[in-house]
């Protein structure tokens, strides 16, 4: 019985010496993992990065190369003067506008219709505040505002975009 006993106690042994000698094995095969696996990524990342910088400049040419021409058709300076409440001192607005399109026959269209257009911002522009013109926001809403109006005075021609050169509140 005694040498059972010993036997069992030497299994036992073992597996203990098994197990405590399986850690660091077991935490350098971890490591060698993480290391590789950083690797891996680091060099991916290079790689991906590499191929942006090195291929993607080409794509970004032709897309400028592709781009349509844009005209623009400038408008005389309107000054009209804001509206006031009570005692506030009289306060005025000058606008240069540029008006952009995407084709240059829209030009020929849009002259003999210009005197709706400049008709439908003195009536819209009389009708704002000096508060109205605030901050980014309120030029903003400004452009959208007038956009719409010239596409309704020259309607079916159409303008793309409002361009502001010059906005003074005095």
């Amino acid at each position: 019985m005694a040498e059972e006993e010993n036997k069992e106690e030497n299994i036992e042994g073992d597996e203990a010496q098994n197990e405590e000698g399986n850690e660091p094995a077991k935490g350098k095969k971890k490591l060698f993992i993480i290391i590789g696996a950083a690797l891996f990524l680091l060099l991916a990342g290079g790689g991906g990065a590499a191929y942006y910088f090195l291929f993607s400049s080409g794509a970004k040419k032709d897309v400028i190369e592709q781009a349509e021409p844009v005209f623009f058709y400038d408008m005389e300076p309107i000054t009209v003067n804001l509206a006031t409440i009570g005692d506030e001192a009289q306060k005025f607005l000058k606008l240069k506008i540029s008006l952009e399109m995407s084709q240059e026959d829209m030009m020929e269209i849009i002259a003999p219709r210009m005197v709706r257009v400049e008709d439908a911002f003195q009536v819209y522009l009389r009708e704002l505040r000096p508060s109205d013109l605030e901050g980014s926001a309120g030029i903003y809403r400004l452009k959208q505002e007038l956009l719409k109006r010239v596409n309704l005075a020259i309607y079916p021609a159409k303008i793309d975009n409002i361009l502001f050169k010059e906005i003074l509140v005095q």
